[in-house]
């Protein structure tokens, strides 16, 4: 059994190089949440968090704008903390199950929103899961599949010692820095679909602008070969953050995909509609993700029911604890899973890098793949990557859009779990809100 004694909490605001577009809005910085938890002997564990409000509920988002959702989502960790302090447990998984719905509660009137997406808590818990792995390593060895306890086990698969970096092509990226990435060795393009190019929410805009991007990437990519896809093709990663309002014009996207030779090339179409929109999608000729639909086990049945595909696991947007959960599920239905990421910092990266390096590839890849965005985004990244216990370690940077795992990797969970002394000192001489 772990005691916990005291808790510690900060923010930072990490400035992004430019506005990153999704679901229709954009970010123009991430507020990273920085957990602190110290156990009954003395123990010290941190963990880290990345907060996105859009992605979340984005009605948060646009009901408060981004500072002060942001602050809304903060005072959720804090809350959760405040729960924490002096509780005492024997997993991780055990601690979330005993803070989450509390923490959803404090949300829901905290926010003022009565049906608040369970999603917006998870991100908002996601530093003191995190932190609480940390604890619950101590004394124990930090390979991964030794820390998961006997029940979850069956989730993970043998280890991946490649593992593909999936990029993000947001929707105002470059045709020049799309080139850029397949020349690098990039061979999995995560899509941006779902734009509002007049903000003004218009259906029949959405889906032209998205046939004409679709397009402009297909030609690109058309002149690439990659030797980690089945068929030898650049493979495209569709992500419409539940912009659709239905089939049909899902279906009319599709068909312009057909048209121009891409539909081949669609590995993944995740979340094209809303997640209140219960529509079977098993008669749509391309494989669907669940992502944010997906909170808990319950979920993950009934997309799985609803024909969804595969589903994307994100420790760095809804714990550790809970991705566990739900990869058992689909392990044992055999729906493939991937973990997707949320602009994750460094060491929150190696986080996601750890659950990923144990799940099976995509049926269409010869590897196993993980998206990861942060140096795209962050205007701070390589200062932030200083802050990593193993800043210098050769799987923290993708070569040649491949991130090659060693023993090392694995006999320590990527470094995630150990103490980076720059959080520490943040911790222990400001905390609060830090600019």
């Amino acid at each position: 059994m772990i005691g916990i004694s005291e808790t510690k909490h900060a923010i930072m605001k990490e400035p992004l190089l430019s506005p990153f577009g999704f679901k229709g809005a954009y970010l123009t910085e991430l507020w990273q949440s920085v957990a602190g938890l110290r156990a009954q002997d003395g123990a010290l564990s941190i963990g880290i968090g990345v907060q996105s409000v859009l992605w979340s509920d984005p009605r948060v988002f646009a009901r408060y704008g981004e500072a002060s959702g942001n602050g809304l989502m903060a005072d959720l960790t804090q809350y959760a903390l405040a729960l924490a302090d002096n509780a005492e447990f024997d997993t991780p998984l055990e601690l979330l199950d005993r803070l989450f719905p509390d923490v959803y509660e404090y949300g829901r009137k905290h926010v003022g929103l009565s049906d608040l997406r369970s999603t917006f808590a998870l991100n908002a818990l996601v530093a003191v899961d995190h932190a609480a792995w940390g604890l619950y390593s101590r004394g124990k060895s930090m390979c991964f599949e030794e820390l998961v306890p006997d029940k979850y086990r069956s989730a993970l698969s043998e280890r991946q010692r490649k593992l593909a970096s999936i990029p993000v092509v947001a929707y105002g990226l470059s045709e020049e820095s799309i080139e850029q990435m397949l020349q690098e060795g990039y061979f999995l393009l995560k899509i941006k679909i779902g734009a509002d190019p007049d903000r003004d929410g218009d259906q029949a805009k959405m889906l032209e602008w998205d046939q004409q991007r679709l397009s402009q990437i297909h030609r690109i990519a058309s002149r690439y070969e990659t030797t980690y896809t089945r068929n030898g093709k650049i493979a495209y990663y569709l992500d419409a953050n539940g912009r659709y309002d239905g089939k049909e014009r899902m279906m009319r996207f599709l068909d312009h995909a057909d048209r121009i030779g891409a539909l081949e090339r669609i590995v993944l179409l995740e979340e094209p509609f809303d997640e209140a929109n219960v529509i079977d999608v098993s008669d749509l000729p391309v494989r669907l993700a669940a992502d944010e639909s997906v909170h808990d086990e319950r979920d993950a049945q009934e997309r799985i029911d609803m024909g969804y595909g595969a589903i994307a696991l994100k420790p760095v947007a809804k714990t550790m604890s809970m991705s566990l959960k739900v990869a058992k599920l689909a392990r044992d239905r055999g729906v493939p899973c991937f973990c997707a990421d949320l602009t994750a910092s460094p060491i929150l990266a190696d986080w996601n890098k750890t659950l990923a390096s144990y799940l099976s590839p995509l049926p269409e890849l010869t590897i196993g793949a993980i998206e990861m965005n942060g140096r795209q985004n962050y205007r701070n990244w390589d200062r932030m990557k200083s802050w990593h216990p193993c800043a210098n370690a050769a799987w923290t940077e993708a070569n040649e859009g491949i991130f090659k795992l060693d023993d090392r990797f694995f006999d320590i969970s990527g470094g995630a779990l150990e103490i980076s002394p720059y959080y520490e000192r943040l911790l222990d001489n400001k905390g609060g809100r830090q600019e």
